[in-house]
């Protein structure tokens, strides 16, 4: 989902090398949430309510929640990838909501209307989501000593003069989430009187099902919806933790579904493999190895033993492995799988902190002295996204 609102590549071809001058990013590189407001209720119209174009346009409104669709069945949201499967579907039905239920807050405590109520309505939700990605989520994958190190003393790296993505982080370091990925998920268990849920990721026998047993996103049906107790923990002791960061993939990510594959381009479909995609895309960006970049920011890279089993079945790639794999290497080794390494927290935590102090209404910026305002269950000024989820009331908490 934040990959999502940073960057969408429109102009390179998987696996055939491209002059980055050549590609455009479709998602502005701020953590702004354009994924989910598009062009606001002026240009983006189909995405809100006709009759209050301050209030995204949502099917049920409740816990348990596909996102809005057209007749066709195809997700009207800001951006198509979020549909890709069930979990991320559910996440952005969340912030749709979430940002619904600050829009009927603001009408009950201020007067404001119109164009002014949208405005604020969506800063009070982007500085909330801006608040979980600096405090909870980035302490979680690059570390809290990293996070707290470069809040304090700012980049060493990475310091452009206008938002943009390193393909470094696009197509390496912040894919670390892809060994992340369970190779099942129960999605819920039966709450709202469906049936319980619990499939595979992706299921090739099932592709191209209305109702399939699988993750895939893209349909709509009674039990295709996610309870948040199993993604967060809210109590219940039915929270399904990640995988560890390290070079094992899940089985169903080696044979993904043709709707995740974005061909509009008129690019092949070429390979299904998930792993096989993100190598090739380091031929695309010239990408230097992760031995390279680790050499450029003065860190001791990983040694041959480290990599002994890559030696065994590609020497080439031992001493100058793909970043990709590197970062997801020396996760297992330096880290314990636990977050990121010294290189990919390092090249994560630059980008993330970068974009953030780049973007002049951001909490780095204007909010600076802001703290959250909405009800948390960690106490007054904080803000989690545990809360997020009860504020939007996709959770019973």
């Amino acid at each position: 989902f934040l990959d999502h609102d940073l960057t969408r590549d429109s102009g390179s071809t998987l696996g055939q090398r491209t002059s980055l001058q050549r590609s455009m990013n479709l998602r502005s590189a701020q953590f702004d949430l354009d994924s989910v407001y598009a062009g606001g209720p002026s240009e983006s119209p189909d995405l809100y309510l006709a009759d209050d174009p301050v209030l995204f346009r949502v099917e049920s409104g409740g816990r348990f929640e596909d996102l809005p669709r057209d007749a066709s069945g195809t997700a009207m949201i800001g951006d198509p990838r979020n549909d890709e499967n069930m979990i991320i579907a559910g996440l952005h039905v969340a912030f749709l909501l979430f940002h619904n239920a600050v829009v009927e807050q603001l009408r009950e405590t201020t007067t404001l209307t119109g164009d002014d109520l949208f405005a604020a309505a969506r800063r009070t939700v982007v500085w909330h989501y801006q608040w979980i990605i600096v405090n909870e989520y980035l302490p979680q994958i690059i570390g809290a000593e990293r996070t707290d190190a470069l809040a304090a003393n700012g980049n060493q790296f990475w310091n452009p003069d206008a938002p943009s993505i390193p393909v470094e982080f696009q197509t390496a370091a912040y894919r670390f989430g892809h060994s992340m990925v369970r190779p099942s998920y129960r999605a819920n268990n039966g709450e709202g009187g469906g049936r319980g849920f619990t499939a595979l990721v992706f299921d090739p026998d099932e592709f191209g099902q209305n109702d399939p047993d699988d993750m895939s996103g893209g349909h709509r049906a009674p039990r295709r919806f996610i309870s948040w107790e199993n993604f967060f923990d809210l109590g219940s002791n039915r929270l399904m933790p990640a995988k560890r960061i390290d070079t094992n993939i899940s089985t169903p990510l080696f044979n993904l579904p043709m709707g995740t594959i974005d061909t509009s381009r008129g690019e092949p479909i070429g390979p299904t493999s998930l792993a096989t995609r993100n190598l090739l895309r380091h031929i695309t960006w010239s990408i230097p190895s992760g031995q390279t970049v680790a050499d450029l920011m003065g860190i001791e890279p990983l040694d041959t033993a480290d990599l002994a089993d890559i030696d065994a079945i590609a020497p080439q790639l031992a001493g100058a492995t793909p970043l990709w794999l590197y970062v997801l290497r020396e996760a297992d080794v330096v880290e314990d799988g636990v977050h990121l390494g010294p290189v990919g927290g390092t090249i994560t935590g630059e980008v993330f902190f970068g974009l953030l102090r780049m973007d002049p209404s951001s909490i780095l910026n204007e909010g600076a002295d802001w703290t959250p305002t909405l009800p948390s269950s960690a106490g007054q000024g904080q803000f989690e996204m545990t809360d997020l989820l009860a504020f939007a009331g996709v959770t019973d908490r």
